[in-house]
């Protein structure tokens, strides 16, 4: 996999590019699209820090210009109550001119890199709307398996939607 991109914390000075994407159903894009949610803006995320023990958000930066192009981020997944069996959900924006270049799976890859390397996970998961199929080749380029079909598993503008689960497990990424 060629490297085009890396990952890396928001600092203040992405607080404002942050906000406006957050506040752009374009950069969102159609199934990113989960309608008005109560969020905290990035300067109160700032302030708690971007990446905790349970969750996190990094920047996708272009590796050609140093510029932002959309984020990557993780929250738990439980399958049973010991923290052992707590695995990482993965989600990604990416601006439109940076779709379609493999930047989405080279930031997939990445971050789940990162949590093997920073977190005592075993399990990393992308779950991808089963109609974007943009999302399925990305995960699929970036080391992930196909594991099935969660129906009706996601409420996103006015229905549920079905997704198709995808995971890599620490040792499966090599390099």
């Amino acid at each position: 996999m060629s490297t085009r991109i890396r990952l890396r914390e928001p600092t203040a000075d992405d607080i404002e590019l942050l906000d406006a994407w957050d506040a752009s159903p374009e950069f969102r894009g159609e199934f990113n699209d989960f309608g008005p949610q109560p969020h905290r803006s990035a300067a109160e995320r700032l302030e708690s820090g971007f990446i905790t023990e349970m969750a996190g958000t990094l920047l996708v930066v272009q590796l050609s210009d140093n510029a932002p192009v959309g984020t990557v981020d993780w929250r738990p997944a439980m399958y049973g109550p010991p923290p052992e069996s707590r695995a990482f959900q993965l989600g990604i924006s990416l601006a439109p001119e940076a779709r379609g270049k493999g930047c989405g799976s080279e930031a997939l890859r990445l971050c789940a890199k990162y949590l093997f390397e920073n977190t005592p996970a075993n399990r990393v998961e992308g779950s991808t709307d089963v109609e974007n199929t943009a999302a399925q080749r990305a995960l699929e380029r970036a080391g992930f398996s196909f594991e099935g079909t969660n129906r009706g598993a996601q409420w996103r503008r006015g229905a549920y939607h079905d997704l198709r689960l995808y995971a890599v497990l620490r040792g499966e990424l090599g390099d």
